[in-house]
């Protein structure tokens, strides 16, 4: 449903520090993916993310770590992607993208982070311009077509994850928004590192519950 929708803050305790080194990213995408298969992969994800021996760990509650990104893109293509979109990445960006060239499974309904060389301007994407077209015939959404018009499509699928180079933080980052077009929901966050940290969050939250049961 289309209609005026409202941004929201995340709460205090989804922002944590920024990840900025491909190291620091490496160690967390580690974690995220072995809790990933743990509290939100479907029987034929893990066919498909596990071998034979993880799957068995698993189901004996053993520790399994897949690694659900990709290679490390290089700094020439960090380089060229920037030079077609005209800006600079943020720091934790840059450092996400030297430590895993896009990502595959993500928490709610984002398929995943686009290779750094996919990574596209909202207004220009097949998806992002339709959605961009729709709100602005509609009166009443003015602040979020201004916001789609200026932002960057970093990783997409029911929902947008969304990045604004122009409200940068005295640490250099850039506002990041989660943004579902179904509802009409806007969530803001001070960085791309604090947004993907919002999905870890709540699977660790689904597994503390699951761990009381």
């Amino acid at each position: 449903m289309v209609g005026v929708s409202e941004t929201t803050e995340p709460e205090d305790n989804e922002v944590t520090a920024v990840l900025t080194a491909p190291e620091e990213w490496r160690a967390f995408l580690e974690r995220y993916g072995e809790l990933y298969v743990k509290v939100r992969a479907d029987e034929e994800e893990l066919a498909a993310l596990l071998d034979d021996d993880q799957l068995e760990a698993l189901d004996r509650e053993e520790r399994v770590e897949p690694w659900l990104g990709e290679a490390p893109a290089g700094e020439e293509a960090l380089v060229a992607s920037e030079e077609r979109l005209g800006v600079r990445f943020p720091p934790s960006v840059r450092g996400f993208f030297l430590a895993s060239d896009g990502w595959t499974h993500l928490e709610d309904w984002v398929d995943g982070v686009h290779p750094c060389g996919r990574v596209v301007w909202m207004r220009d994407s097949e998806a992002g311009g339709r959605v961009t077209e729709t709100y602005a015939s509609i009166p009443g959404n003015e602040d979020d077509v201004r916001l789609f018009r200026r932002s960057i499509e970093i990783a997409r699928g029911e929902d947008f994850w969304l990045l604004d180079p122009t409200d940068v933080g005295p640490d250099g980052e850039w506002a990041a928004y989660e943004f579902a077009p179904k509802y009409g929901d806007t969530t803001k966050y001070p960085s791309f590192s604090a947004l993907f940290h919002s999905g870890y969050a709540s699977m660790a939250e689904d597994e503390d519950e699951e761990d009381m049961d």
